[in-house]
């Protein structure tokens, strides 16, 4: 039997820890910020246009509650009472940053458990498609996250630009939307940087493989041999060299 080595290359994904940890800040940072964009009263501002020149007072509505805020310092929001009453393109914005927030909660799981220098599920082959499940996650968070800024922001710049709109309600891009603009880049950012270092880098290795191979068959064969009876193959030895037979080789023979 021969043994033959052969040298075989696989391949294998190669996660860059420092890229898997930069990416998950950025969705982690893009999360926050979402959060942060959803509570908060600030999508839309009053805008002084026109002649509503008056500063004592602002007002600004968000996804939860309307506040206004005095020139004295009295800052007081209300929230909104009713879910039905409220306009169609501010249900949608709800549901759309709740969405962002889940799908951003799902991701930081997913992400802690795929990334490399966390110990769980090492030297299990989930461990990738966790990490890269995570980046899609976070992906879809900050696309979540953009539709309802994007959404506002159109329409307020329609209605400021309206001639026919009163000036005293037109209002002004908010800093709940700017921040929501910042945390679907990040999160955009994070998801991608988090997919390519999950599954873009391929590395080669070499795996040792001992193939046993059978010894080669050889065609060319000796014939066998004639048949003999038992009785003619009785006397066919060699008489011993110090037999006292007459019939056989004596040592005196020799010398």
């Amino acid at each position: 039997m021969t043994q033959t080595r052969l040298h075989v290359r696989t391949t294998e994904p190669m996660a860059s820890t420092t890229g898997q940890v930069f990416g998950f800040f950025l969705g982690l940072l893009g999360f926050t910020g979402t959060v942060v964009a959803t509570v908060l009263p600030h999508w839309r501002s009053t805008a002084y246009v026109g002649s509503n020149v008056i500063t004592a007072t602002e007002y600004m509505t968000g996804l939860w509650m309307g506040c206004v805020w005095h020139s004295t310092g009295i800052y007081q929001c209300e929230l909104y009472r009713s879910l039905l009453a409220l306009p169609s393109d501010l249900q949608a914005a709800r549901a759309f940053m709740v969405l962002s927030c889940a799908m951003s909660v799902v991701a930081f799981v997913l992400s802690v458990m795929g990334m490399k220098c966390v110990r769980f599920a090492r030297s299990s082959f989930v461990k990738t498609p966790l990490a890269l499940s995570g980046g899609v996650c976070f992906l879809c968070a900050g696309l979540l996250c953009l539709i309802p800024v994007s959404w506002t922001t159109h329409d307020v710049i329609v209605d400021f630009y309206n001639p026919f709109f009163p000036g005293g309600m037109k209002y002004e891009i908010g800093l709940a939307v700017y921040i929501g603009y910042a945390s679907a880049f990040l999160s955009l950012s994070g998801g991608a940087v988090l997919c390519w270092n999950s599954s873009g880098g391929r590395s080669r290795t070499r795996q040792d493989q001992t193939v046993t191979r059978p010894p080669a068959f050889n065609n060319v064969s000796s014939p066998a041999p004639m048949y003999k009876p038992p009785e003619a193959l009785k006397d066919n030895h060699t008489s011993c060299f110090c037999s006292l037979s007459n019939d056989g080789y004596r040592v005196q023979n020799y010398f």
